[in-house]
């Protein structure tokens, strides 16, 4: 009973510190995951050759990930009165995220519509990998090193944040300017 009170029951003063910058970096996820679907559906109109295959590789992570972000940000808003539940929470998060990435990256690999360089290995695996493996991390340090672990958790919904919005805005940059929908040989619409 000592050890489920000493790893579940001690107060949380340091999360409920951290209230504003989960409403912000939640509100961000939200709002961004609405303008994700409003983008999506304006490029629909207009849908390359196997957008589908692509689609899952390079779209569908950052709207997940906006999702992670405002998830752990409902999360850690909560009035919780122990923090060794949301660290299961965040150890569940980021294990979960780890194989995601892994998923992912497969899909880059076996997509045929573009051809992935360094940037987007970086955005699509390697940083998301790293935010996902920190969160973690950081529910296992949390019990030793609270205000460190809580930190980290910030950080790697940063990471998160800005990694979704990067892949987003890269996305839709590539549909507008670079990938007009057009097949070779095929007249412009008029």
């Amino acid at each position: 009973m000592k050890v489920t009170h000493a790893l579940l029951g001690y107060a949380m003063p340091e999360l409920t510190q951290w209230n504003s910058f989960y409403v912000i970096v939640g509100s961000s996820a939200g709002a961004l995951i609405g303008l994700q679907f409003v983008v999506l559906t304006l490029i629909a109109q207009r849908p390359p050759l196997r957008v589908a295959e692509a689609g899952a590789a390079f779209a569908t992570p950052s709207v997940v990930h906006f999702a992670v972000v405002l998830l752990l940000a409902a999360v850690a808003s909560a009035p919780w009165h122990a923090i060794g539940f949301v660290a299961v929470f965040w150890g569940l998060v980021g294990l979960g995220g780890v194989l995601y990435s892994i998923i992912v990256a497969r899909r880059v690999k076996m997509q045929t519509v573009y051809e992935p360089v360094f940037e987007d290995w970086l955005f699509h695996l390697l940083l998301p990998i790293a935010s996902y493996a920190t969160l973690a991390v950081a529910a296992f340090m949390v019990h030793i090193y609270e205000r460190t672990a809580l930190f980290m958790v910030g950080g790697a919904t940063l990471i998160l944040l800005f990694v979704g919005i990067h892949n987003a805005w890269d996305g839709v940059t590539y549909h507008v300017f670079g990938n007009t929908g057009e097949h070779p040989g095929s007249e412009p619409p008029q």
